[in-house]
């Protein structure tokens, strides 16, 4: 069965959400097709300990504050599962769970969406699929032979797993230092590698002076003034509190990156091998783009070409979410809204009266 409607959204998460408030409030009948069972995006998968960068009131999504966990500065992920879900229910969101897409093709004047439930021919579609179910992982050499555990960020959820174990860390972003910390902290064995010495953001730095930050140089850069830089000018990492206190009790030495792994462990420069007996590669991800590959948009960096949130190449097609690509800060909670909002306008004009 094909049913029809003006929009088709792909991804039910924080960039999904905020799409869909926009679409309803101009009125544009549409649909969100979530491959999650429950609410919540990628918030429901994360660590353990993991905490927002800013505090709730400057997380949160078009039309309704994200309320102060009692006890939290930096609210959880649980927390922001429950708000997420709150969302969804409060603007009466028209969200499909369960519902795999397998592809978006060219179909005459619409764009058909295939998906284990059914296809939609649609007059446009937002892709929100996010990053998460594509973990990046290099190709060092030797990984294939580590007979230790290897997992991704997506697969860490505590310390109590390592217990006894020597862990080592791969990766000087937020959550490189983040789960680090959190191991530190319970007195895991850690070691902790970076490809350059990690750079920290001044203390009193969080997600809200980031976005504030993107904001301007996406100002200045319309405006046509010199690129200052993204928020990576500033550093790599977010010190918020669990990282502070490690850092600031020596627990969060990195070193270089090794050369290799072995059999038993990571080999270094010098020749020097330490056995481990799990490494946790927190070396970021990709977006998740392969249902739009038929229709042939993507360039060398694996990216597809936006104009703002709009494919170069495809008109009835908005990205959402994925980082400064698809607009500034557009990967925070904070940040999507005015590049949701951006795509609902164009939309709407592309569908006329």
């Amino acid at each position: 069965m094909t049913r029809s409607t003006d929009v088709v959204v792909i991804g039910g998460g924080q960039a999904g959400l905020a799409a869909g408030y926009h679409l309803r409030r101009l009125g544009i009948e549409h649909v969100i097709l979530d491959a999650q069972a429950a609410p919540g995006g990628a918030w429901q998968h994360t660590w353990d300990s993991l905490r927002l960068f800013s505090p709730a009131a400057c997380s949160s999504l078009p039309g309704r504050l994200m309320p102060i966990q009692p006890g939290e500065t930096y609210p959880d992920a649980r927390h922001v599962v429950e708000y997420l879900a709150d969302y969804e229910e409060r603007y009466e969101l028209p969200v499909q769970r369960g519902v795999w897409v397998d592809g978006v093709h060219r179909d005459g004047t619409h764009l058909r969406v295939e998906s284990d439930a059914g296809d939609w021919r649609a007059r446009a579609v937002v892709s929100a699929t996010g990053t998460w179910t594509r973990p990046f992982i290099p190709a060092v050499p030797g990984r294939r032979e580590f007979a230790g555990r290897q997992l991704h960020t997506v697969q860490y959820k505590s310390p109590a797993e390592f217990a006894g174990q020597r862990v080592v860390v791969v990766g000087g972003g937020n959550s490189g230092a983040q789960i680090a910390a959190d191991l530190a902290h319970a007195g895991i064995d850690l070691t902790w590698v970076t490809q350059r010495p990690p750079r920290y953001l001044a203390d009193d730095i969080d997600g809200r002076a980031l976005f504030d930050h993107a904001t301007a140089r996406r100002r200045a850069l319309h405006a046509g003034r010199t690129d200052t830089g993204g928020v990576a000018s500033l550093g790599d990492i977010v010190a918020v509190p669990p990282v502070r206190a490690a850092r600031d009790a020596g627990l969060l030495t990195a070193k270089p990156m090794f050369s290799r792994l072995t059999s038993v462990g990571v080999q270094w420069a010098d020749g020097t091998v330490t056995e481990v007996d799990a490494v946790i590669w927190c070396t970021g991800f990709r977006p998740a783009l392969a249902p739009f590959a038929a229709l042939r948009l993507r360039g060398s960096r694996g990216h597809i070409t936006t104009v703002g949130t709009r494919a170069a190449d495809e008109p009835r097609l908005h990205l959402l979410g994925y980082g400064d690509w698809t607009g500034p800060a557009s990967a925070t909670l904070i940040g999507v809204g005015r590049p949701a909002r951006d795509a609902a306008r164009e939309i709407s004009a592309l569908l006329g009266p």
